[in-house]
Formats: C-alpha cells, structure tokens, sequence
C-alpha cells in the first residue's frame, strides 16, 4: 500500500477529522460524538474539533474546568445531563460565545450557578431542572440574564431558600407571586448593617462610661487623700519670725 494515504489518516486523525476518545461514538461525517453510558469521569481528551453536538450525558462528570471546550469552536449543541456535576462555572462556556445554542444541565448535583455577569456573552437556551438548587438572588439574576426554555424553567425547583416556605416550590412561581430575592437579600443585609452598627455604638457608650466613671473614682480618691493629710501648725519661733518679717515690712 503507497504510504501518502497512510500519512494522510494520520494528519486527519491528529487535526480531529477521524479521533474519537475512548468510550464515545463519532459517526463519520456527523459532527455528532456521543459518550453517553461512557463511565466518565470528566470531559474526554481527543474530541474532534469539527463537532457540532457534544452527547456526555448519563456519565460521571463532577465538573466543567475552565478551558475544557476550548478546541471546539463549531459546537452548537452540549448534553450534560444525568451527571454528578455540583460546580460549574460559566466563564467555560465563555469561548464558545453566541455559537453555543443549547446547554443541557438537567439532572446534576447543582445548588447555584453563576455569577450572572459570566452569562453575557452565553446565548445557549438553558435546561437546569432537576438539581438541588438554592434560591436566592445570584440564581434570579442568572435567570433573569440567560435565555430560558419555558417549559424548563417551571421545573427549577428550590431546594433551600433563605425562608424554609420557598423550599418545594418552583422558583418561576415564587417570582411571578411578586417575590423579589434581591431586595429581601438587601433588607436582610441593611438589618445585618444596623444591628452592627448598634453593637458599635453601644460598645462606644459603654467604653465613655466606664472612662468617666473610673475618672471620678479617681479625682474623689485623691480628694480623700488630701483630706487625710495632717495640718502642720506652726511653732512659737516660727510665728515671732513671721511677725518680724511683717513689722519690717510695714
């Protein structure tokens, strides 16, 4: 056999044409690689980089580091779903930009997500139901920023919240009733901000009280001191003296 065609599969398997990581499935010509039931336990090396639909669904993912999808800039579509994932940060998601069109989070160990600010440049319609989550305002702020499947968005559940009546609800529900968590958070750190400022002021006053009383405690020691101190009464010599210096005087 010539050994150009040989040379040739092996520069297309290094540039990603061909690669496909162990535990995955990569159809030829698809741009669709599925790991799905790969028993994996992060993101896979080797991942061609002309994929368009990432399947990493049904594994044992704990996390996204920063820099994972880096090489794979034709990615639309990304299926986390059914991992172990508790920590993920959006700054991940960042160099896929607005090319990135559907992000499945669904069915993880996640309790927040964010901070809000790192969803600017995320396009991807979201699907976050089915994880233990804390509702309070960073996750109203993620919702808020990102662009939500409604029909996804009604079964993000909370977990915990700051009052335990919230916890079992859907978070969409509690936000369409009127409650803002923003502003309860702020109330809570205004009342966190004046009973700080109480204690302050009342450690303040009892610091001047203290001071003034120890000063008088002092001043009436000192009085009693002089008080106590003998009174000299002065002698015949000493009275005829006094009388001379007078009479010269005059």
């Amino acid at each position: 056999m010539p050994v150009l065609p040989w040379l040739l599969l092996v520069v297309l398997c290094r540039c990603g044409g061909l690669a496909c990581p162990e535990g995955c499935r990569c159809p030829l010509e698809s741009r669709v690689v599925s790991c799905t039931h790969g028993q994996l336990r992060e993101i896979p090396q080797g991942i061609p980089r002309d994929t368009r639909v990432l399947y990493l669904d049904s594994n044992e993912i704990t996390g996204l580091p920063d820099g994972a999808l880096r090489e794979l800039r034709q990615l639309r579509e990304l299926y986390l779903s059914d991992n172990l994932i508790e920590n993920i940060s959006l700054a991940a998601f960042g160099e896929l930009g607005s090319r990135l069109q559907l992000l499945d989070l669904s069915n993880n160990r996640l309790r927040q997500l964010g901070p809000a600010e790192a969803a600017s440049a995320l396009r991807a319609k979201m699907r976050l139901y089915g994880n233990p989550w804390h509702c309070g305002c960073s996750l109203q702020k993620l919702l808020e920023a990102l662009p939500m499947e409604a029909e996804t968005l009604e079964d993000v559940v909370c977990a915990s919240a700051a009052r335990e009546e919230y916890a079992g609800q859907p978070f969409a529900l509690l936000l369409n009733t009127g409650i803002d968590f923003c502003s309860v958070q702020q109330r809570t750190t205004d009342v966190a901000m004046l009973v700080t400022m109480f204690c302050w002021f009342t450690v303040l006053i009892a610091y001047v009280l203290y001071y003034v009383q120890r000063n008088q405690a002092e001043t009436r020691r000192h009085l009693e001191y002089l008080k106590s101190l003998p009174i000299k009464q002065p002698s015949p010599e000493e009275e005829e003296m006094e009388e001379d210096t007078l009479s010269t005087i005059l």
